[in-house]
């Protein structure tokens, strides 16, 4: 896919006290120019450069204004605790940056969509119910767990036992000592890893491994990761929401449970591909796409 015309420029947000890197994505430099404008996360670990930018470079050759950032402890935004997957820390990072991306001229008043993909969805989900001005919600190959459904992915409760114990190793070495104990992100057949079954985006540098990527992950994630319910929120959303997903992404019957617990209207594009496909691959992207504008073209005023 090529997105031609897009300008690009940083913007600086805050986030509790921590400074957020963004990036602005739009075809227009006129900054009097409004647009509804769409936020743009991706998975855990992850840094805007990877399926964020790629997103949001197909949105604003849309005309839209995409928005990506580095949550905190991430990338270019500012924070301690460096490489902490901590849910509740990016569920106030959306919420204080949907805020204060309120506050530019080329956005239009109150049009503020998000579009999530794979993990920051139940991220977004949560923000949305805890009252962050965001008008419409799209989510593509969302990834939503609670503590049953995500533990088969690390090998049961032993598996999960054994993580919340090295977690809480991790956690007592930095308390005593300041240090935050990283394993990698990435690394097929190390269950130390946040990840370690063959997933090639992770592995390629034409696809994630992109520079400002940090194969690293504070092992204190266990904590907070396995014991996440990303799903209950949706019994306080009612924006207008989007589910594109496919019976090859994580959870596919999450999506329809999640459907019947929101209280505001659904949609659901259903397509073909494996969870990392929809992160980059132009078939996947291009049908998420397609979908999502027509989402945002319904329910955010200046769009379509």
């Amino acid at each position: 896919m090529t997105s031609t015309n897009v300008t690009t420029f940083p913007v600086v947000f805050i986030s509790n006290g921590v400074h957020i890197a963004g990036r602005v994505h739009r075809q227009s430099d006129d900054l009097a120019q409004r647009q509804p404008t769409v936020l743009v996360t991706g998975s855990w670990l992850t840094v805007k450069e990877q399926m964020p930018d790629f997103y949001a470079a197909e949105l604003a050759a849309r005309g839209y204004t995409a928005i990506t950032f580095d949550f905190t402890g991430f990338g270019q935004s500012g924070g301690e605790l460096r490489q902490f997957e901590l849910p509740l820390r990016k569920i106030g990072d959306i919420a204080a940056v949907a805020s204060d991306v309120r506050t530019l001229s080329y956005v239009e008043p109150g049009e503020i969509g998000h579009l999530a993909v794979c993990a920051s969805a139940q991220y977004a989900l949560t923000a949305i119910a805890q009252g962050a001005p965001i008008r419409s919600f799209a989510s593509v190959a969302g990834w939503f767990h609670d503590a049953r459904s995500v533990a088969p992915f690390y090998g049961g409760d032993e598996g999960v036992r054994t993580r919340l114990q090295r977690a809480n190793t991790a956690y007592e070495t930095y308390l005593r000592y300041g240090e935050v104990v990283t394993v990698p992100a990435y690394d097929v057949g190390n269950d130390r890893a946040g990840m370690f079954f063959e997933l090639d985006y992770y592995a390629n540098p034409d696809r994630g491994v992109v520079p400002e990527w940090r194969n690293e992950m504070a092992e204190m994630t266990w904590l907070p990761w396995l014991s996440l319910d990303g799903m209950t929120a949706a019994d306080a959303v009612a924006v207008p929401t989007l589910f594109v997903h496919s019976d090859d992404s994580v959870f596919p019957e999450h999506i329809e449970a999640l459907r019947r617990r929101l209280s505001g209207p659904v949609d659901v594009a259903w397509g073909e591909g494996t969870q990392i496909d929809f992160y980059d691959q132009p078939d996947q992207v291009a049908f998420a796409v397609d979908a999502v504008d027509a989402h945002f073209a319904k329910t955010l005023r200046g769009a379509g």
